[in-house]
């Protein structure tokens, strides 16, 4: 740990001293703990043999192999109620005049509320234990009947049987109803997997560990990864989450590590994927092409025990992936590098006069270090502490590389993470807990050029039916794709004070709440270096045939495409400038909450959450006053931006449910609510106007003109939900959940050209604005069964629906959507299906027993297509705005996301056998099949772009042919939007590890040894 602090001091010593001080006072706090979210709550009640409450009785809750307990008599109802427990399994220990006393064993699980019947016979009876509780496994879950949170708990025993392809926690997240994979938007954070919630991208998720926030503020979504080894449990939150719960409108992730006990426990394991392992992926890579070298090993050891036996514990996780993947370039790519090398030794290529060595193939190496180290100390019977500290650090090299790019436009990445969590609970009075959670964390990441020539050029075959990303051929990438614009240096240093009250009073269990984050270091950097671009609008092989066609263009070359000489690169020169923002914020939150036992059968949870930011729109030490983009517009007499925007101090955020359990029922529970959820994390496409305010420092006049709205306004969503759960008697449960959550201020950026909304003496005017809207809808059928121990099933299906507007991308609450038409920007072709709207999807998991100890597990996902949209590089509005644009078929304008992918289908198969080597010491060795039936899985990655489709349409602004011939003297008519539709490459292959777009039939090898 000692190592991990200092890293942390030398990567920011200044902004680490106040964290120092307060850590030093909480030292001698006599009260604080483990956020809440990461805890769970046990209500105990107990009755007599004929069901009636007893009164007064004593009940005594104990961790097993930990040290902690806790007691406290029942209520006039016969209950009581313990907050903010550790999740694992707990005896229960109850006593009560005239009758037998009582020991019972439950499962807390991490944020669960669970209810606990223990029946006491008279003293002259014999007692069994009845245990209505569950098992620790995702198929026996408790059937919270206080609770009116949608929460689907997943455990350490779930994440080791189930095949999980990217060894992610959030594969397995896609468990929970109303969530679905996504890709991964941002390459900065290697193998992070999102996780969609209710239609949206997945960068509106809170997800903290251990109480600690992990959430990343600048693009959203998760930030540090913890190996699946490190992890005791986790709930998955898709609606009426509590109001310790900030900075989420879509969902929440609530992750505990796992613990050292009174018993030495660890592993060993080894995973191997292998080349001759894999199905060739006929996206990237078809036939005939040699088939793609790859490989990947996983080492995993971890280790916990007792320092001193009821006192001191420890349990450390490690993991590292050594990964050698590559990208194989096809006959079309080679022999298109191979004509480019033609043009630069023949003097075509400006200032170049060779490319180098052209390889088959590039390796992209990827290795990866895991580590979290916990230890828990318990001081005293009221007072317990645990510190841990987590690290993870990857490099790939040859990054952002695709098929159609030489390996001058790849990069080098390196990202480091480290976090330092401290925790101490106290009870400090038999129903009332403290609870304080202090963390450090800090994210560093760089991306260093293969090139640096200073120029760059873009061919079309790079950007074909075979990537998806990428825009130049050869030179320096400056990381703009189609996708986005891709920092080149990132850093985040967080420091969080939180601080939870629990209390037990009568029929309320209270809680209130502040939560402090200091975030001195927020800032990244886009590439800022004097680059020219030239663009061809014909391959190399053109030119090799045409010299002509370069021989007699003109000098200097034009800015834009010319008509007198078609065949012309383009040449735009961009000058140095600052690429870096900066930000340093404080978020401050605060909550109250209670849930009012009504009576036996109904509980009410009511809470108001406050959260604002401090510092939000303050770039590099200066507000947006000093944006020189601010004065140009008035100047020209354009009423367009009045003033600047503000930190937002209206969140205030309401929310209500109610747990119906008919008579008391352990069985069965009525859940319905409703709340606001605000969230301002996603501020990427903000990052103009911040850089806009360097640029005005540096005095050169050149930065982006981009503007935020005065009238901010931090998005939140509106969320309501009902519910029916049912326990039967022969273990089969049924859920049955509807969801609605409506999207209010999302972001969204208008592009505004002279005469088009402004001035036409005015410049043009990026312009940021909290105006957009959504709204989806869901309902979820869940069907889960355990018979014995031999076989358990979960099931569910989710139909839903989530529309929003937008101009080529439509994402729900996070994204920076496009607007077609400043002038109306909610025009009808505008809404539509969000990128995610998957009307139906269909998910499987089960784990049977077989005889001779073996055993089989599977993780199957079914989905109906989802949609994308077709664009077009022409300026079809008129606006002088180009790429924002739908696509024009038959004289009829595409609307948004009107066109659908492909059915996603995917079957994981994993066959395991335990082999026992003593009492304690298991073997396992097991076989991996991921995608079993080796489907397609294009999902909704087409072509986005009418001009780029591998059969050329005969005009761009209004297609209603394609092109049989280069001169496009033939054509074919289009009869069909449905011909438009070709699949791209793998987007997964981009970012890391594919999500909606399937990887092909691939099977990993592993064993693991367990004490």
């Amino acid at each position: 740990m000692r190592l991990t602090w200092w890293t942390l001091i030398s990567m920011t010593r200044a902004a680490y001293k106040p964290f120092l001080a307060i850590f030093l006072l909480t030292l001698a706090w006599p009260f604080a703990g483990l956020g809440q979210s990461a805890r769970g709550t046990l209500l105990v009640a107990v009755e007599d043999s004929a069901g009636g409450r007893i009164a007064s009785a004593g009940v005594t809750i104990t961790l097993e192999k930990a040290g902690f307990s806790r007691s406290a008599n029942t209520d006039d109802r016969g209950e009581v109620r313990f907050e903010s427990l550790p999740p694992g399994p707990y005896s229960i220990a109850v006593s009560a005049n005239g009758f037998k006393e009582k020991t019972s064993q439950v499962t807390v699980s991490v944020s669960s509320q669970a209810t606990f019947a223990v029946i006491l016979g008279p003293e002259t009876l014999k007692q069994t234990v009845q245990v209505r509780d569950r098992g620790p496994s995702l198929a026996s879950q408790p059937l919270e009947t206080t609770s009116s949170t949608i929460n689907t708990v997943i455990t350490a025993e779930d994440l080791d049987e189930i095949p999980v392809s990217a060894r992610s926690f959030a594969n397995i997240s896609l468990l929970a109803p109303f969530t679905a994979p996504v890709e991964p938007s941002d390459p900065t954070k290697a193998r992070i997997t999102a996780v969609s919630f209710g239609g949206s991208s997945g960068l509106n998720v809170d997800l903290s560990v251990d109480g600690g926030d992990n959430n990343d503020d600048y693009i959203g979504g998760f930030l540090q990864n913890y190996s699946p080894e490190a992890m005791q449990e986790f709930a998955v939150r898709t609606s009426q989450f509590g109001a310790d719960t900030s900075h989420t409108n879509g969902g929440s992730v609530v992750i505990l590590t796992r613990r050292g006990t009174d018993e030495w426990h660890g592993s060993g394991a080894y995973y191997y994927r292998g080349n001759a392992l894999n199905a060739r992926n006929a996206l990237d890579n078809p036939e005939p092409n040699p088939k793609q070298p790859f490989s990947r090993q996983n080492l995993v050891g971890t280790v916990g025990g007792p320092i001193k036996p009821g006192k001191l514990w420890f349990f450390t996780s490690y993991e590292y992936i050594h990964e050698n993947a590559s990208i194989a370039y096809n006959a079309n790519s080679l022999s298109e590098f191979n004509d480019l090398q033609q043009l630069a030794t023949g003097g075509f290529l400006p200032n170049v006069s060779s490319i180098g060595a052209i390889p088959s193939s590039v390796p992209q190496p990827y290795r990866e270090t895991l580590f979290s180290s916990r230890v828990d100390w318990r001081q005293s019977e009221r007072s317990q502490w645990f510190v841990r500290g987590s690290l993870d650090r990857n490099r790939r090299q040859n990054d952002l590389l695709q098929q159609g790019a030489l390996p001058s436009t790849g990069a080098t990445t390196d990202s480091n993470y480290y976090s330092v969590l401290l925790s101490e609970q106290l009870q400090f009075a038999p129903t009332t807990l403290g609870v304080l959670t202090l963390q450090a964390s800090g994210f560093h990441h760089t991306k260093v050029r293969n090139s640096t020539i200073g120029e760059a050029f873009d061919f079309p075959f790079t950007v074909n039916f075979l990537t998806t990303s990428g825009l130049e051929t050869f030179g320096d990438n400056q990381f703009a794709t189609a996708i986005t614009a891709f920092p080149v240096a990132r850093d985040q240093q967080k420091y969080q004070f939180r601080y939870d009250v629990s209390h037990s009073r009568g029929n309320h269990a209270m809680r209130f709440g502040v939560n402090f984050i200091h975030e001195p270091v927020l800032r990244g950097a886009l590439a800022g270096n004097a680059e020219t671009l030239f663009s061809y609008p014909q391959d190399p092989s053109f030119y090799v045939a045409n010299s002509a066609a370069l021989v007699n263009c003109p000098n200097p070359l034009p800015s834009s495409p010319d008509p007198n000489f078609p065949d012309c690169p383009t040449e735009n020169a961009s000058g140095a400038s600052d690429g870096a923002f900066s930000q340093s914020v404080r978020r401050l939150g605060l909550y109250a909450e209670d849930a009012w036992r009504v009576t036996p059968s109904l509980t009410v949870n009511a809470g108001l959450r406050y959260d604002t930011t401090f510092g939000l729109f303050v770039a590099s030490g200066h507000d947006q006053t000093a944006n020189p983009a601010l004065g140009a517009p008035r100047a020209a007499g354009s009423t367009l931006v009045s003033g600047i925007p503000h930190d937002y101090r209206k969140a205030v955020a309401p929310r209500v449910g109610l747990a119906y359990a008919p008579n008391g029922s352990a069985t069965t529970v009525f859940r319905v609510g409703a709340g606001f959820y605000y969230n301002d994390l996603a501020q990427n496409g903000w990052v103009d106007a911040f850089r806009a305010v360097n640029n005005f420092n540096l005095r050169n006049g050149s930065g982006p003109s981009a503007l935020i709205d005065p009238n901010y306004h931090t998005p939140y969503a509106l969320t309501a939900s009902a519910g029916f759960e049912h326990a039967f008697a022969n273990n089969w449960r049924m859920n049955i959940t509807y969801e609605h959550q409506q999207g209010v201020h999302q972001y969204r950026r208008y592009e505004y050209t002279p005469g088009f909304g402004i001035p036409v003496n005015a410049p043009a005017v990026s312009l940021f604005r909290t105006d957009n809207r959504s709204i989806y809808n869901g309902l979820a059928v869940q069907v889960q069964h355990k018979f014995s121990e031999r076989f358990e099933v979960t099931a569910n299906y989710v139909l839903s629906h989530a529309t929003t507007w937008g101009a080529t991308v439509g994402e729900l609450f996070d994204y920076v959507n496009g607007v077609s038409n400043v002038l109306n920007p909610f025009g009808p072709g505008d809404h539509g299906p969000s990128g995610e709207d998957i009307r139906h999807r269909f998910v499987l998991v089960g784990v049977l027993q077989l005889p001779w100890k073996f055993e089989v597990s599977t993780l199957s996902q079914f989905e109906s297509a989802r949609p994308f949209t077709m664009s077009t590089p022409a300026d079809v509005n008129g606006d002088g705005v180009v790429g924002n644009d739908r696509a024009v078929v038959n004289g009829v304008q595409t609307s948004l996301d009107q066109f659908r992918g492909t059915p996603f289908y995917q079957v994981d198969l994993r066959v395991s056998r335990n082999i026992a080597l003593g009492e304690r010491v298991t073997l396992r060795p097991f076989a991996e099949f991921f995608n079993l039936f080796n489907r397609q899985n294009p999902g909704n990655n087409f072509v986005p772009d009418i001009s780029a489709l591998p059969t050329p349409v005969n005009d761009i602004s209004n297609a209603t042919a394609f092109c049989l011939n280069a001169s496009c003297t033939q054509t074919r008519p289009i009869t069909s939007l449905n011909e438009l539709r070709v699949p791209a490459g793998a987007l997964g292959d981009f970012f890391g590890p594919g999500t909606t777009v399937g990887i092909p039939f691939a099977a990993q090898l592993g064993i693991r040894l367990s004490f």
